[in-house]
């Protein structure tokens, strides 16, 4: 037991094993340098080929210099500096508002035939005590152009925004945010509620033809979501076939799926965040749809923790890890997007058929599962005390980081030193 909490309170009452994070020798700089030059050297493509990239993330090392300038120094060897696109902030929202922004580029008049990158990176570290399990640290970075193995669905994309103080970082000195707990879930969970009603009404409209008149979960082969913890994914679930149920009562008298909800018929959804009647019914009526579109594709999530804007789009790289390239092609991904504050939306991805990168998307990450097993793993002592220097370090110039960079992968980025006008500076490990 460490902070004297009992057995299971975090494997399974959050639902997590284990829980990724940096020393003092890492930043949201250097874990974006790292994953943009492992996917422009996997890929073999040139750095002149990038015409956009944009960076989503919440970790503020600086408040006006942006992490996608940081990131232009990888680009000076080619001499390409005609990159549109910038930071995007709003919490845990922010790398799925920088892959529309991408995507809107590449639809628009100014698309110039290049790629454009959105990288999607977080430290979520939280103060000591019961939230800080909730942690974790992590970049996503994708590659969007023609002929992708991964498409948009078009005409069903859905968002909902409200105004709320359930999670934010007031303290511009401190890594730590402001939380409130209860009302973070329930703004999670009224925002899944609405943005599944549009997205099932946009697609209703527009994509009914090949699938049935009314949209369930039984159209689309993974259902993946922003994972604070991966407990809240399985309530949510849940949560979305109580939607369904909701939506047409009468699928209980035809699907057995749905026989646990029939005394919920006429309920609210919004009088049901917290009852655990209506709760655990869901759970159990989604066990199958969990099992199946949803728990497997919660590896990063469960060995990783809250990557924060990179949560979902690890829970892609879950997946992406689990197929066969017999399997995949035409397979449809619904995905769930939150930051709090509020920001929110849902959106499909399908597999196509026929994309010349399709076998190198899934051989990336064939290994996935190895890599997570090579980390290094400490006790929750060396943690705590790895937690304190970043708590005193994390804003001080000038200053020269502490931990060894042994334990780093090769091809790592890492920070050198700050100097005393706060300039940071960083190297790669060969």
């Amino acid at each position: 037991m460490h902070d004297g909490v009992s057995q299971g309170k975090y494997t399974v009452g959050l639902g997590q094993s284990k829980m990724g994070f940096c020393s003092d020798q890492e930043d949201i700089n250097s874990l974006c340098l790292t994953v943009v030059q492992h996917l422009i050297e996997r890929n073999n493509i040139s750095y002149n080929d990038i015409g956009r990239l944009e960076v989503g993330t919440e970790t503020i090392i600086d408040k006006s210099k942006s992490v996608k300038t940081v990131l232009m120094q990888l680009f000076a060897e080619c001499q390409n500096s005609d990159i549109e696109g910038v930071d995007t902030i709003n919490a845990c929202y922010g790398g799925t508002a920088a892959l529309f922004n991408a995507v809107n580029w590449i639809e628009s008049s100014h698309w110039d035939g290049r790629y454009a990158l959105v990288v999607a990176g977080d430290i979520a570290v939280y103060a000591s005590g019961n939230a800080r399990p909730t942690g974790g640290a992590g970049a996503v970075a994708m590659l969007l152009g023609p002929n992708a193995p991964l498409v948009f669905e078009r005409g069903t994309r859905s968002t909902y925004m409200q105004h709320a103080y359930d999670f934010y970082k007031p303290n511009m000195m401190s890594e730590y945010p402001t939380v409130d707990g209860k009302l973070s879930i329930e703004c999670y969970l009224n925002a899944l509620d609405h943005c599944y009603a549009l997205y099932k009404k946009k697609f209703n409209v527009n994509c009914a033809g090949g699938v049935g008149e009314n949209f369930t979960l039984d159209a689309v082969d993974a259902v993946l979501f922003h994972s604070p913890y991966c407990k809240l994914v399985q309530k949510s679930v849940g949560r979305l076939l109580l939607n369904d149920f909701l939506a047409n009562p009468m699928l209980s008298s035809r699907n057995g799926l749905f026989a646990s909800l029939e005394n919920f018929k006429n309920l609210k959804l919004s009088e049901t965040y917290f009852d655990r009647e209506v709760e655990q019914a869901c759970l159990i009526a989604s066990r199958d749809v969990y099992q199946q579109k949803t728990f497997p594709y919660l590896l990063l999530a469960n060995q990783v923790g809250n990557m924060y804007t990179a949560s979902l789009f690890g829970g892609l790289a879950s997946f992406i890890s689990k197929q066969n390239l017999k399997d995949i092609v035409g397979k449809r991904i619904l995905m769930f997007s939150y930051g709090s504050g509020f920001a929110s939306s849902m959106f499909c991805l399908s597999v196509a058929n026929g994309s010349p990168s399709l076998g190198h998307l899934l051989d990336s990450f064939t290994n996935l599962t190895q890599r997570l097993g090579s980390r290094q793993k400490v006790d929750p002592a060396t943690f705590a005390e790895i937690m304190n220097l970043r708590e005193k370090t994390s804003h001080m110039a000038p200053y020269s980081p502490v931990c060894q960079i042994e334990n780093l992968f090769p091809g790592t980025w890492y920070l050198l030193c700050v100097d005393e006008k706060h300039r940071r500076k960083y190297e790669r490990k060969n």
